[in-house]
């Protein structure tokens, strides 16, 4: 049996790059960092950063391109791919990159309900800012039935 999937939660390091190609298919690239935290032997917290590069195609890519931001949180499901090609000296380069399949856009940048700050620091955010009521909805009982539901 073969799997080739990966899921990575990070953030941007730059806001994506847009294009398009000859055909007519929008393509993004952006690269996300991960961290990983540890304790070794002798008791020291050590961290390691990572970097991923990410193609994302079609209509994910103009979404990604509209709001994801340099910074902004990211869930990637895809798969690794290493690509070759010669460059102008003719020398062959490699890159491995994960083609995304799915893409779930994290918190936004600024968005104080994804943190959790202190209650001072909550207040200083929303001390001229309203909080937007969400709508109610009402569902008679009885109206969704299982078999209504698509997954």
């Amino acid at each position: 049996m073969n799997l080739n999937k990966v899921f990575i939660i990070g953030r941007l390091t730059a806001d994506p790059q847009l294009r398009t190609t000859p055909g007519g298919q929008s393509v993004a690239t952006f690269s996300v960092a991960t961290n990983r935290t540890w304790v070794n032997k002798q008791h020291e917290r050590q961290n390691e950063v990572q970097y991923h590069n990410v193609v994302v195609w079609g209509r994910q890519a103009e979404v990604a391109n509209q709001f994801l931001k340099k910074g902004g949180m990211v869930m990637i499901e895809g798969r690794i791919q290493t690509r070759s090609w010669q460059d102008k000296q003719g020398q062959n380069r490699y890159t491995t990159e994960i083609i995304s399949e799915r893409m779930q856009l994290g918190p936004r940048a600024g968005d104080v309900s994804s943190t959790s700050p202190s209650k001072g620091q909550n207040e200083a955010f929303h001390k001229d800012e309203e909080q937007e009521e969400l709508p109610e909805i009402d569902i008679e009982e009885g109206e969704i039935k299982p078999e209504d539901i698509p997954f």
